[in-house]
Order: structure tokens, then sequence, then C-alpha cells
């Protein structure tokens, strides 16, 4: 789509006591104390305005005072004045807790509060005073319950909002960590209304909501942000006190079931600044090593659960079938077994399949998406606005959905995913006599394929506002999703109004109430299983590792690794420290360009947008004493360089705003252009190409003595730099072909005609080699190996990529750079064979490969 210290529940004579954080008695003092005060509109107070009678602002430390029964509820009142001056006349408070708006009984339940605080003319503004509220303690099981604290202000403005203690809820079984989750969530559920249910299903945009105590009145299951939908500042302990203020406004509902929280952290968490930013899948994809991407997800994991965020839209496991899409760059590759093989990023993410490992403060729950076929939708088949290809229509036989498109879902769910987010796309399978349907719509796939037949037990989650694209009027949407197995719709923006369509709609019997239970169980059983219940809020001490250097070497070894080297005639790659270096292009030093969509904002940007290093910085650093000059159009003069490298590419783009067709194209800028004919026609010169997909680059290749496809490398430039000079060697192998003009699209490992620049896992090194052999005679002895793993059952091991990774670089020296048909296909296939542990098979391609460059 477009934070936490540790609490435990223990047991007292009352039952089971919430603990709302180490740092005070209640959670209002974690809010406001342990990650800094909360945002005033989220807490109860307001920013004071200039106004010309009332100068002075009555403020409270927080809206909700949530608070164990049987202890007392500490409520600050403080003054603010415009320009922090102290007060020009006296100011009066007025409180009580007697009034309308409460559930709590008084004298029963609390000891009633009324009295009164003054200010004095000359007060400093801030001065705060704490009126206390006693609560009883009773013996039996209970909801929470509330006591408004009412407020009456002479001499200054008052509080946006009643400040509310809330008596936690205690006694009750689903209270219990002790129970199974199975039982928790029963017990929990028999006790909530269909409007409390309604909630749990409702997502709202963080930006979206009218007040912030529409969370506790409509009782929101989740909240979200969109990309670039941040607090301000936009650092990572301001994302923990927003999502901890939010947590906070849960705790005022009768069951007190805190929110899930989600982000889209694609690569690392790209939302906040400082963080540690991933190459895009396709770079991973590019790396062939699931060990890496399961070390990535554990990092990106990490950093979005310190910020309190428990829930990522990631991973996508679509297959990218097209270069022209403008989601390309958020898939690993084209081949669904390349897909397959790195979701070990899930395990990275969420730990095992079980969930036993969701509760981690390092873990987060994730979501596989997007059901289904989203990354093979026909080129100007899309009904979105400009858009080309993005979220149109998947045409496909039952097969190949199957084998494409369904296999890694199929990955996912044995890998325990958490949650799956439908395509906004159509799909249309050829030859059911149907016509193309919404996938939100799609009962047979989300019902009957994902639930039913893959046994799929986690949550599914809209997309976007996606439900307001199946046809019909808004109930139809409605109904229409949540009876096609959507759990909890990210609405995102007009919660109140989906809110009352879907109860309107169960009342109506429409939708049935066990649809309603089975979706809310599911949500339920997550938000257990993630321990919010016992720890809603952030856990701060692990803030000071996002950004780490730990975390930023696992990102620097992705960047490196996910490096392709396409072409390296003369030898000109790895650079040497020694020689002088021409560096041009507009990639070059460029961190948003680098770091692509989907970074701090939804569409990324240009420039130095947060913290980490470019390539020419990474360069600079490699070469510390080498002569290096950056001229970024090529501009300066070029004589008396041995080499050049040159970085050219896209600029950012997300989702159907980067198809190609809508405002992009796969050719490199004019600029581009002009700075790699400059250079490479005064030196030798390697060329890298920063994009999300490949680019067409045939016209000029004869003139490029080294081609690198570097993709979108992240934050860590000196990863780039390491295989530039040769720290570490080229490894990384292409997960997309690479057309030779725009009219081959699209093109596939596997298609039956097939004749590409590069084919799919093609991919050079500067590892040293033992020296040339007969090649047909060491393909013969490595397929004898190939033949002896799989027999001792080590054909899918390291060993057997050990064996295809030697034969497919004796290959690629025979090839050469001339690839013709004859050697593409099976030279792609090869890849495949070899990621479906078909050793054996893949050496058998890569010797047709061989004969066939003969």
């Amino acid at each position: 789509m477009p934070g936490q210290r540790s609490q435990r529940r223990q047991r007292s004579q009352s039952g089971q006591r919430r603990q709302h954080g180490g740092f005070g008695s209640t959670a209002t003092s974690f809010v406001a104390g342990a990650v800094g005060a909360a945002l005033l509109p989220l807490t109860g107070g307001a920013a004071v305005a200039a106004d010309g009678s009332l100068k002075a602002q009555v403020i409270t430390d927080a809206a909700v005072h949530p608070v164990e029964e049987g202890a007392t509820a500490r409520v600050r009142i403080s003054v603010a004045t415009t320009g922090s001056g102290p007060l020009d006349e006296p100011v009066t408070v007025d409180y009580t807790t007697e009034g309308d708006g409460g559930t709590a009984t008084s004298g029963a339940d609390y000891r009633p509060v009324e009295g009164s605080v003054t200010f004095p003319a000359g007060t400093a503004s801030g001065t705060s005073r704490t009126v206390e509220v006693v609560t009883a303690r009773g013996g039996g099981a209970e909801p929470a319950e509330t006591v408004p604290l009412h407020l009456t202000v002479s001499g200054a403005k008052a509080p946006a909002e009643t400040p509310r203690v809330v008596i936690d809820a205690h006694g009750l079984p689903y209270l219990d960590p002790e129970l199974p989750v199975r039982r928790r969530v029963k017990d929990l559920l028999s006790r909530m209304s269909l409007e409390e249910k309604a909630g749990q299903m409702t997502q709202a945009e963080r930006n979206a909501l009218t007040a912030p105590g529409d969370i506790a009145d409509y009782n929101l299951g989740s909240l979200l942000s969109g990309g670039g939908s941040a607090p301000t500042p936009n650092t990572p302990a301001a994302w923990a006190r927003m999502v901890a203020a939010f947590q906070l406004r849960a705790q005022a509902t009768r069951f007190q079931i805190p929110l899930v929280y989600g982000v889209d952290a694609v690569h690392g968490h790209n939302n906040p600044v400082g963080t540690t930013i991933m190459p895009h899948n396709i770079g991973l994809g590019a790396t062939r090593d699931p060990r890496l991407a399961e070390k990535t997800g554990a990092v990106t994991a990490s950093e979005v659960r310190a910020t309190g965020v428990p829930w990522d839209f990631a991973p996508c496991v679509c297959v990218s079938r097209d270069e022209r899409w403008g989601r390309a760059y958020e898939s690993f590759g084209e081949d669904p077994a390349l897909v397959t093989a790195m979701e070990t990023v899930i395990k990275g993410m969420q730990g095992a399949p079980s969930g036993k490992d969701l509760d981690r403060r390092d873990k987060v729950l994730t979501t596989a998406k997007h059901f289904v076929g989203d990354g093979g939708t026909e080129y100007g088949s899309s009904a979105t606005g400009s858009y080309t290809i993005d979220q149109g229509v998947t045409k496909v036989t039952r097969e190949e959905l199957e084998r494409v498109h369904l296999a890694p879902f199929r990955e996912a769910v044995d890998r325990g995913v958490g949650t799956v987010m439908p395509s906004f796309s159509s799909l249309d399978i050829l030859g059911d006599g149907q016509a193309p349907l919404k996938t939100h719509a799609d009962g047979a796939m989300i019902n009957g394929v994902l639930k039913g037949r893959m046994g799929f037990e986690g949550f599914v989650v809209s997309d976007w506002q996606a439900i307001d694209q199946i046809p019909g009027d808004y109930p139809s949407d409605v109904r229409t999703s949540v009876n096609a197995g959507v759990d909890m719709i990210m609405v995102p923006t007009a919660y109140q109004g989906f809110h009352t369509t879907l109860v309107d709609e169960v009342k109506a019997g429409r939708i049935s109430r066990a649809r309603i239970d089975d979706a809310v169980s599911r949500i339920l059983t997550a938000k257990f299983r993630l321990g919010l219940f016992e720890k809603p809020y952030a856990d701060v001490s692990n803030l000071d590792r996002i950004g780490s250097a730990e975390h930023r070497a696992v990102a620097r070894e992705a960047a490196a690794k996910s490096q392709v080297l396409l072409k390296n005639a003369g030898g000109v790659l790895p650079l040497k420290p020694s020689q002088k270096v021409y560096v041009a292009g507009a990639n070059a030093d460029d961190l948003g360009n680098q770091t692509g969509g989907w970074t701090i904002t939804w569409q990324g940007s240009s420039g130095r947008h947060t913290e980490g290093t470019t390539i020419l910085e990474g360069l600079r650093n490699a070469a510390a004493d080498s002569a290096i000059t950056y001229s970024k159009g090529a501009s300066a003069p070029t004589a008396g360089y041995d080499a050049g490298v040159v970085v050219v590419g896209e600029t950012p783009y997300a989702e159907g705003a980067g198809d190609v067709g809508n405002g992009h194209d796969l050719r490199l800028s004019d600029a581009d252009q002009a700075a790699v004919d400059r250079v490479c026609g005064a030196m030798k010169c390697a060329v890298l190409i920063v994009s999300g997909r490949p680019q067409l680059i045939g016209d000029r290749l004869g003139d490029i003595d080294a081609l690198v496809a570097s993709w979108l490398p992240g934050t860590e430039g000196d990863g780039v730099a390491d295989v530039l000079y040769g720290k570490r060697p080229f490894t990384g192998q292409l997960p997309v072909t690479w057309p030779r003009s725009e009219a081959q699209l699209p093109i596939n490992v596997g298609d039956a005609a097939y004749d590409p620049q590069y084919p799919y896992g093609w991919g050079l090194t500067t590892s040293a080699r033992e020296p040339g052999a007969d090649g047909a005679r060491r393909l013969a002895e490595l397929t004898a190996e190939a033949k002896a793993a799989r027999k001792a059952g080590r054909g899918d091991a390291g060993e057997g990529r050990a064996i295809v990774t030697a034969a497919r670089l004796l290959v690629q020296d025979q090839v050469g750079q001339k690839i013709t048909p004859a050697v593409a296909k099976p030279f792609a296939e090869a890849d495949h064979l070899l990621l479906g542990g078909d050793v054996v098979g893949a050496l058998r391609k890569l010797t047709a490969a061989y004969r066939a460059a003969g």
C-alpha cells in the first residue's frame, strides 16, 4: 500500500494487575516522561494560540490516566502562556469528579474529589498542580471504568478535552497471560459488543482522526502511518512518543484492547530520519543470499519495534514480470523460485513460524503482499488515474497462477506470516469464463485458497482504500470484501462511516455474525501473540540501536552483495587505490536517489533526506589517499585520469506513479547519457546504474568498459565502494532479465522466445579464479560433483550452489558479451533450476549454454 519498557501482569488478591510502565505508577508517566512529553493534541492539552482576550491556556499532562484498581491517579494541571512569560492575571481551575460521562460509580469505585487550584498573577508558564483521584479496591472481575475530571477554568482557555481516570480492567480471564491464547481470545470475544468488534476491524490513518478520543469512541483496532505520515520532528523517539500516546487512548475502552499500529517498512524502517535503510527487494534478490535476507529482516524488525510499531506491511512477495511496473523494485525478482528462497526475511522479522517470538522487543508482525498476482498485471490494463500497469489486470492460466504467483504465498504461510494484504489489481483466470475480479472481492482466492487450501491462520488486511474500487455502492463494497475474507479494512480516512456501515450490514443480515467473530478472533490472536495487552508501549531502551554501526554493517553487506557486474572489459574493476579516478553522474552523490521510493516519504525524494553515505562518499572513504575528482555533469576537464566512474539511473518514485508511460521510461536521461559519453570517450570507465529496474543501455554498451547494475542500494554507499575497490568481490546475479529494448517487454526466464541483453542469473565476479582450464572437461567434472551431491542429499545446500556457481562463471568466461538466444535461454533456466534444488538440471542447462557459445 500507499516502544516498550517491559511490563508484566502480576497476580494480586483481586486478579491480574496491569503494570503500565516502569517509569511511574501510570501509563501517563511513560508517555510524558519516559520518552519526552507526548504531543499535546494527543494527550489532552492544546497549543497556545495568540488571543487578545486570553493569553493563557490550562493543559493537562494527558487526556487518559489509567490506574490499577485501588491505586491513586495523579492528574497534573499546568498553565502555559503565549510567549512563555509569567501570567498577567490569576487563573483558577475548579475541578470535580462528579458529573456526567463516566462509567465508574462514585463512592464504590472511587473517592469523589472536588476543589480548586489557583495560579496567581506572575506564576511562571509551565507551573503545575496535581489533583489526586483515589480508586477503591473491590474484589470482583470487571471491565475498565472511567472517571471524568471536570474542569472549569477562569482567566485562561480550558483544556481541549476533559481528562479521564481509567480504572483498569481486572480479574477477567483474557487478561491472564498464563492462559493459552485461544482461551484468551474466546473469553474476550464473548464479552464484546458488535460495535466493539466492528471497531477492531477498522484501521484508520493517524492524520485522519477527527479527534484523538475517537480511538476509544469507535474502539479502533488499528492505526497506520501512510507513506510520509510522521510526527514532528520525524525522529525515532518522536515515533515512540506518538505511538504511545495513541496506545494510551485505547486504554479508555471497556476492555482496553491495544491498537496494532502498522507502517510500510519495506527496506528497513524507511519512515523516520536516521534509520538503517536496506537495498530494496530487487537488490536483495540480486544477492542470492537467503541468510543475508534474514539478517536484513531482523534489523528492520528491531528498528521498527523500537519506535513502538509492532506491525510491518512487508515483505512484498510478488513476482515482478514486467519492468514497466512502478513497483518492480519491491519484488525480489521475476522468478517465483527466487522470491520463495528470499522469504527467509519473514523469519528475520517475525521469528518462529508459530508466532512464539512475536512478543520480543525486536520482532514485528509481518505482511505478505499483494495477494495475488500484482506483479503480473498487463501493460495498459490499469484504470487508476494515469497509471499504465499498476493496479491493472493480471491475465493468467490457472497453471501459471499456481506456479508463478501463488507459490510465494504458500511459502509465506508455511513460514507463519502474520497477515496477508490483497492486491489493488484484478485477476482474470483465462478459460474460466469469468470477468476479471478485484482481489479484494475474490472470496474464492481469499477464503478458498488462502484461508482454506493453504491454511492461513493470520488475518487479512485490505490495502489503502482498496475496497472502494470494488464495483457497487459503499455498503456493497464493505459486505463484499468482508464476506470475501478481508478481516481488517484499511479505510483509511472515513473510519466513522465504515464503522457504521459495517454494523448496519451485520444487523441487516448481509454479513453474518460468525464472519465478524472469525475476523475479530484472528485480529485478537495477533495482538495477544504480540504481547500488546501486557506491553503496549515502546521499549525505549532499544532506541539507541536504530541506525547503529551494527545495523549499518548488515546494510553495507547487503549493498555490496547486491551489485551485479554485467561487463568488465580489460579488468577495469576493481579499482586500485593508487589510481586517479574521475567520478561523474547525477546519482554519484545523491542519497535520495540511491535509496529510492518509500524512503522518508511515499515517493521518496532526491537529495540528503536522512543519514547515510553516498556512493561518492564511499569511494572517498575506500581510497582516502587517492585523487578522486567529482563533476556531476562531467563538465570538468577529463585529461590525466586512470579511470572514470559514472553513476547514473533513476530518480525516486513509488507504485503507479513510477509506471513506464506515466512520466517515466527505461532510458537514461539526456544528462546521464551525456555524462556517460563524455567520460567513457575520454578514459576507461565503469558505469553504475542506480535504479529500481533495468535501463536500456545497449546503444552505449560498446563504449562502456565495465557496467554495474547497482539497483537501489540504500543508505550505505560504502558497500558499493567495497566491491568497486575490491574489498569484497562482485557476487551479485540478475534477479530479473535485462532487456535489449522496450519492445521485448515483458521478458522473463522460461519464455519460449528469449533474447535479452543479459539473461536472468547473469553476474560476473572479481574474485580470484582458478587458471583457465578445458571448459568442457571442467563442466563434465562439475556435473559429476553435482550428481554426487544430489545422491548424498546435499544438492540444495551450499555445496550445490558452489558447484553451479563455478560452472556459471566458466560459461560466462566462454560467452563474454556475445549473448545469443541459444546461450541466454538455458543459462537463465539453470539458475531457476538451482533455486528449485535441481543442481544436476542446472549443470545440464549450463553445459548447453557453453556449447551454444562455442
